[in-house]
């Protein structure tokens, strides 16, 4: 059986390690603080759990997926004999390079250096680490276990066989992959926030409600969540960061509305505080 280590234990990190295990990895979840690491082993339980009572997963490979999962608070333990390596750690490049250089110390040599970020370059990561060749961008969805696209970034030194390695495991993990090469924001973070962005603005202004906002977009234009929501799911925190660094990258275009960063600096972010756009209870979104 072959190994992923998932690196993190937030909303992304659970849901691709959840991912992982359903689809008949030994995954084992990181994180610096084990009592984190076995809450989202925990999460994970929880949400099989519901797939079983929707009849989306049976009793047996909801077992089988939790026996395939495990948890380390060490990077060396996470990742010895892995095959495949997926960051899913904070966007912060400092925070990175130093979690893969302690992979790239403990990992077998092969093993293909995924990471999760949404923004940040895939090129500096791997040639700061000295594994630009086999360093890639994974970047999922949320929530990982019911979005299907994968976004492949190929940065400027990841190799061919790399790419395809990362193609041939987003097919086993039921995802259907992009391949897109190393710019600020890639393909889907730039066209993402920019909405997301616009959508704030609009918010900010007295345009209309966050409510009538997002139903504009899922019932004008058939997304399935609004970009108001989304942000909430997200993390406000998270779309700010991603934000600040393409309006340093790419130019004014990206300029974070001042709500969205009062918002953060007031602890509202979203899903994850129970206050964002929308109050959160019980995982479900009440408008304000």
């Amino acid at each position: 059986m072959e190994a992923i280590a998932v690196l993190g234990s937030g909303t992304m990190g659970q849901g691709i390690a959840q991912v992982a295990a359903v689809k008949g990895f030994a995954t084992r979840v990181y994180d610096v603080d084990a009592a984190r690491a076995d809450a989202a082993v925990k999460a994970i339980a929880a949400q099989l759990a519901k797939l079983v009572q929707k009849a989306k997963l049976t009793a047996e490979e909801c077992d089988a997926a939790l026996g395939r999962l495990s948890t380390a608070s060490d990077v060396g333990v996470a990742v010895a004999g892995a095959s495949f390596v997926i960051e899913a750690a904070p966007e912060d490049m400092a925070l990175k390079v130093a979690l893969f250089e302690k992979v790239v110390a403990a990992a077998p040599a092969d093993a293909l250096l995924g990471s999760n970020t949404s923004s940040l370059s895939l090129t500096e990561l791997g040639t700061r680490t000295g594994q630009p060749h086999r360093t890639v961008g994974l970047h999922f969805f949320n929530p990982p276990p019911v979005m299907e696209l994968l976004e492949i970034v190929r940065g400027l030194g990841t190799s061919e066989a790399t790419v395809d390695r990362a193609v041939a495991l987003a097919a086993r993990l039921g995802k259907t992959p992009i391949i897109v090469r190393d710019t600020p924001g890639f393909a889907t973070s730039r066209l993402g926030v920019i909405l997301g962005a616009e959508a704030i603005r609009m918010l900010e202004s007295g345009v209309a409600s966050a409510v009538d906002i997002d139903r504009a977009m899922e019932l004008g234009y058939r997304h399935p969540m609004g970009p108001l929501k989304l942000t909430d799911l997200v993390g406000l925190d998270v779309r700010l960061a991603i934000l600040d660094h393409l309006h340093k990258e790419v130019g004014e275009q990206f300029r974070a509305p001042p709500l969205l960063r009062t918002m953060v600096r007031a602890g509202k972010l979203g899903k994850k505080t129970g206050e964002g756009f929308y109050i959160w209870k019980d995982g479900a979104a009440q408008s304000k």
